[in-house]
């Protein structure tokens, strides 16, 4: 099932916004933090914040384009506070 997932770094003290069309959230984060995603190789290790989960692709991409713009890094700011 395609999902948006919401990592954290606290090395970096920065977040990453990835999808993932089949696996989950668990299973990217994993790989995130053995190092085989380039952009994130730096802020190992990460933890999972949000995941969200899709009937489609599609509907999932764009959820992650929103978090990934201006108001979408708003929402995560203020969600990430308040949790």
């Amino acid at each position: 099932m395609p999902c948006v997932y919401i990592l954290y770094s606290e090395t970096t003290n920065k977040h990453y916004i990835g999808s993932s069309h089949k696996e989950n959230g668990l299973i990217r984060l994993k790989s995130h933090n053995a190092g085989k995603t380039k952009s994130t190789k730096s802020g190992r290790p990460w933890i999972i914040i949000k995941e969200e989960y899709f009937s489609d692709y599609t509907s999932a991409r764009k959820r992650e384009l929103f978090l990934k713009s201006g108001q979408g890094r708003k929402y995560i700011k203020e969600a990430c506070q308040s949790g």
